[in-house]
């Protein structure tokens, strides 16, 4: 999806790449069993929305320490995602190519966001 780039977080690779994993994550929750509604699903799904949602919160404020503490919300929200990860695939809901490249998309965000972090004064 392309983005408009009317607020600054718009701009952000790391808020962008967290709307991408959101999209997937909707995707892939389509398929699990229907007793995970409100479970798994709901968790798997709220956890990877919280990512982009902190992300975006955090880069309209001022402080910088304000902003440090969002993207550091964001970075535990991704670690949730990772456990759901790991729970859909010991319940056989997901398949390990697309855990794996889940599991690297996760990895490779984690990596973005903590070193944005670090990058704020």
């Amino acid at each position: 999806m392309e983005y408009r780039n009317s607020f600054k977080f718009e701009k952000l690779i790391i808020w962008q790449k967290a709307m991408e994993l959101g999209e997937q994550v909707h995707v892939i929750c389509k398929n699990f069993p229907k007793d995970e509604l409100f479970n798994l699903s709901s968790q798997f799904k709220r956890a990877t929305d919280s990512i982009a949602l902190n992300i975006s919160e955090g880069a309209i404020l001022q402080s910088n320490l304000e902003q440090k503490k969002f993207i550091g919300y964001a970075i535990r929200s991704l670690a949730e995602v990772i456990t759901c990860l790991y729970k859909a695939i010991n319940r056989k809901y997901l398949n390990d190519s697309v855990f794996d490249k889940m599991y690297k998309d996760c990895q490779d965000l984690m990596n973005m966001m903590i070193a944005f972090r670090k990058n704020i004064k």
